[in-house]
């Protein structure tokens, strides 16, 4: 296949290297002129490391020009942050073509703003816009052109915008990651799979002392306590009744199987958080206002999930709660400027109204 990674974080070198490394047509695009100039001076390569060693992937381009990267792609793969999406969104946007599958993990509804921007520019392309509830890889650069890959994701389930394309979105998506994913409906049903705005608003909001003191802490290991688990087992069944309120079945995934011993696997499979917090990677410096979890997870996430829930009729207490207590540690109002079906221009739209657009997309 030929496939196309926006983005130069953690999940983009993953992407980049892993499919170089299954014998697919790699591109790899990026903001950074800087830094693709130095890729390219090194040979358009990246190193992978993961439990088997480490590999050497030959990137087929690596660029600055995103019409260069995606043309001909069957797959378009951004693991960018929410907080980036517009901006890539609108840089995309124009090149898109019939046939193509954008496939954001996860995107907190990012599929829907990748949409709007192709429609928005009169791009009528008969593409697929996809997004899943973690990124496919437990991973951290180790360098300018090093990746390590702790896990592997082992079940995605992944929902589709418009749904009328699911069929083609999840057989091309299926190609890239062969066995691993799962269809869970539309976009809406992806979205609130997201694992992110689940896990870490706890982890970055109730150890915002230790963090604040500590020069580096994993947030993932002397964070994850019991009393940390509790709570993040009564947001996670917030967000499961809101998929329920809508009517979507089980699986949830609920965060509590990342963190079993024993029964049903969850997205990263059996033993993630142990190899998570064993590999050391996690253990940082973390600037409270500043850090993706806060920033990503907590101000877009929670607050598309307490706007959704407000349709559905469900209550979010605790939701609200980390919002509040997010946008006091960063001086903002987290409800107010996060992201909503309102900032999508949807909040005028019914249940009906809203899940007719998630099947039809934009006409």
């Amino acid at each position: 296949m030929k496939i196309a990674v926006l983005g130069g974080g953690n999940g983009s070198f993953a992407a980049a290297g892993d499919f170089a490394l299954q014998g697919h047509d790699v591109r790899l695009w990026r903001r950074d002129a800087d830094a693709v100039v130095a890729h390219r001076a090194a040979g358009s390569r990246l190193v992978v490391k993961d439990a088997k060693g480490r590999h050497d992937a030959q990137l087929a381009l690596v660029t600055t020009d995103i019409a260069e990267a995606v043309r001909d792609a069957d797959l378009i793969l951004c693991p960018a942050p929410a907080f980036a999406q517009h901006d890539i969104a609108a840089r995309l946007a124009p090149h898109l073509s019939d046939g193509q599958v954008v496939f954001l993990p996860p995107a907190t509804f990012g599929s829907v703003i990748f949409a709007k921007a192709a429609h928005d520019v009169g791009n009528h392309a008969a593409v697929a816009f996809a997004e899943t509830g973690t990124l496919p890889w437990l991973t951290r650069k180790h360098g300018p052109f090093e990746v390590a890959i702790t896990i592997r994701a082992k079940r995605l389930p992944v929902g589709v915008f418009p749904l009328k394309d699911a069929d083609r979105g999840l057989d091309v998506i299926g190609r890239a990651f062969p066995g691993v994913i799962e269809a869970c409906g539309d976009a809406l049903s992806g979205a609130l799979m997201n694992a992110g705005p689940i896990i870490h608003p706890p982890l970055i909001v109730m150890n915002a002392g230790p963090i604040e003191h500590f020069e580096r802490w994993d947030i993932h290991k002397e964070g994850t306590q019991a009393s940390t688990r509790r709570v993040t087992d009564a947001l996670d069944a917030e967000r499961i009744a809101v998929r329920e309120g809508f009517g979507y079945g089980p699986p949830h995934f609920p965060l509590a199987h990342h963190y079993a011993k024993q029964g049903e696997e969850w997205m990263y499979g059996r033993g993630s958080h142990d190899r998570l917090t064993d590999s050391g990677d996690w253990r940082e410096r973390i600037v409270l206002t500043e850090h993706r979890y806060m920033r990503e997870d907590l101000r877009l996430g929670l607050s598309f999930l307490v706007s959704v829930a407000e349709l559905a009729g469900v209550a979010t207490p605790l939701a609200k709660s980390f919002l509040a207590l997010g946008g006091t540690i960063c001086g903002e109002d987290f409800g107010q400027n996060g992201r909503t079906l309102q900032s999508f221009g949807l909040g005028s739209l019914d249940r009906d109204g809203l899940q007719a657009f998630l099947r039809e997309g934009f006409r």
